[in-house]
C-alpha cells in the first residue's frame, strides 16, 4: 500500500515520515495551518532520496503559480483540492494530476466522470474547509469509485482505522495529515510510524 503524508512543514517530520516509509509527501501552498513557503518547500525536498515523491497542493490556484512553484521546488505532482474545472487541468499537461473530491453522499462522485487525472483523492466534506479536517465519511461510498480511475483514500485516517480503511476500499494510496498530527503542521512522529506499518502490513 502507497503512503502520503500530507502537510509537511518541517524537515525533521520529513525525514521521519520518509525513514518509516512514505512513499510521497504532501506541501499544502494553499491557505491553510499547515501552509508553507516555496522556499520551505525547496528547502525540505532538496533532502529527499529517490522514490519519495513530493506533492504540492494546490486550492483554486492560477496555472501559472502552480507551475512556477512546483519548477522552482522540484515537484512533479500537483494535488487539486478545489473546484478546479476539468478543462483546467489540460493547462497543467506535464505533470502527474491528482484531483481532489469532497465526498458526503455517493451522488457526489458523480463529476469524477468528467475529469482524467492520474488519480482520485476522495476527502470528507466539511462546510467550509478543503482539507486535513480529520474527519471521516462512508468508505463503502469510495468502493463505487474505482470504475472512474486509481482512488487515493483520505479523511479523518488515523493509525487506528487506516487497516480497516484500505480492507473496504482498496485504494491505489492512503493520505493522511491530521490523523498523525501532534498540532496542526507538526507530525508526531509515533502515530507516523504506527499509521505507515498499519497501512503497509
Amino acid at each position: 500500500m502507497r503512503v502520503k503524508i500530507c502537510g509537511i512543514t518541517n524537515n525533521e517530520d520529513a525525514q521521519a515520515a520518509v525513514e518509516y516509509g512514505a512513499d510521497a509527501l504532501g506541501f499544502v501552498f494553499a491557505k491553510s495551518p499547515r501552509q508553507i513557503t516555496k522556499e520551505q518547500a525547496r528547502d525540505i525536498i532538496k533532502n529527499l532520496p529517490p522514490f519519495v515523491s513530493p506533492v504540492g497542493v494546490f486550492v483554486d490556484e492560477k496555472a501559472d503559480m502552480i507551475k512556477e512553484i512546483c519548477d522552482f521546488g522540484g515537484i512533479h505532482t500537483v494535488q487539486l483540492h478545489g473546484n478546479e474545472q476539468p478543462s483546467y487541468l489540460k493547462e497543467l499537461e506535464g505533470y502527474t494530476l491528482i484531483k481532489a473530491f469532497r465526498v458526503k453522499e455517493e451522488d457526489d462522485l458523480k463529476p469524477l466522470a468528467n475529469y482524467r487525472p492520474h488519480a482520485f483523492l476522495l476527502d470528507s466534506y466539511v462546510k467550509g474547509s478543503p482539507g486535513g479536517t480529520g474527519v471521516p465519511f462512508k468508505w463503502e461510498i469510495a468502493r463505487q469509485a474505482h470504475k472512474y480511475g486509481a482512488i487515493i483514500l483520505s479523511g479523518g485516517l488515523t493509525p487506528e482505522n487506516v487497516r480497516e480503511a484500505i480492507r473496504v476500499v482498496k485504494p491505489y494510496a492512503v493520505d493522511v495529515s491530521s490523523g498523525v498530527e501532534s498540532s496542526p503542521g507538526k507530525k508526531d512522529t509515533l502515530l507516523v510510524k504506527r499509521f505507515i506499518a498499519n497501512a503497509k502490513g
